[in-house]
C-alpha cells in the first residue's frame, strides 16, 4: 500500500508533458553557430538542460515548446509550465533563441518565450542571468521592459505600458497578483515586475 502511495504522489509532483534532457549534439551545433552558445560562456552545454513543455497558444491550440535552462533549474521549470498549461494561461510561442540568431529584439518581435542566451546584460560588460541558464521571459510584447524613462523594447509593447489597460490578448499580462507571479516565487524565482528603477515583467530568474 506504501508503495502505490509513494507512486501516486510521485506522479502528482512530476509534471507528465514534459521532458527533461541534456543537449544533444545537433541542437549544441545549432546554438554554436547561430551564437546563443559560445566557448568562452559562463555555464556550459553539460550544465544546462532541455526541459520540452506543452503550452496552450493564443489560438488555444496545445503546442510543444522548447526551452533551455541550467540543469537546477530544469525541473522547477518543467512544474511551473504544466501548471501554466492546466490553468490555460497562453504563451504565444516558445522556442530556443537561436532559432532567432540569438537576437532578443527579433525574439521579442516574435513574442517569443524563452530562457538560455548567452549575453551580456545590455550595455554593461556583466553576464545576464540568461547566460547563466537561469532566468525565463514570458510573452515579451505584453509584458515588457521598462527603462527608468519609460523606454520600451518593440513599438508593439506600447499599449502594455499600462498595466491595468485591457487590449487584445491582456491575459497574457503578468500582474503583480497574477497567479503566474505567485507560481514563480513559490519555486524560488524572483520577477522583474517588482523592481524600483525598471520594470521587466517579462523576466522570472533563478539565483541559488
Amino acid at each position: 500500500m506504501f508503495r502505490y502511495l509513494c507512486i501516486a504522489v510521485i506522479l502528482f509532483y512530476l509534471p507528465l508533458d514534459a521532458k527533461i534532457y541534456k543537449i544533444p549534439p545537433n541542437l549544441l551545433k545549432n546554438m554554436t553557430t547561430n551564437g546563443s552558445y559560445k566557448p568562452h560562456c559562463p555555464t556550459k552545454h553539460n550544465d544546462l538542460r532541455v526541459v520540452e513543455v506543452v503550452y496552450l497558444n493564443f489560438a488555444d491550440q496545445t503546442k510543444t515548446g522548447k526551452l533551455i535552462v541550467n540543469k537546477l533549474i530544469a525541473k522547477k521549470t518543467a512544474k511551473i509550465f504544466d501548471k501554466l498549461y492546466k490553468i490555460k494561461y497562453q504563451i504565444k510561442l516558445i522556442k530556443p533563441i537561436y532559432i532567432f540568431k540569438a537576437n532578443d529584439y527579433n525574439s521579442i518581435a516574435a513574442n517569443n518565450t524563452s530562457a538560455y542566451n548567452c549575453r551580456k546584460i545590455s550595455n554593461t560588460n556583466k553576464w545576464s542571468n540568461h547566460a547563466y541558464g537561469m532566468a525565463i521571459d514570458i510573452n515579451p510584447l505584453q509584458n515588457p521592459y521598462i527603462s527608468r524613462s519609460g523606454q520600451i523594447t518593440h513599438k508593439a509593447s506600447k499599449p502594455f505600458i499600462d498595466r491595468t489597460t485591457k487590449v487584445k490578448n491582456y491575459k497574457a499580462m503578468i500582474q503583480k497578483n497574477s497567479y503566474i507571479v505567485k507560481l514563480f516565487k513559490t519555486h524560488g524565482f524572483k520577477w522583474g515586475g517588482d523592481w524600483r528603477t525598471i520594470k521587466d515583467y517579462q523576466h522570472f530568474e533563478y539565483k541559488k
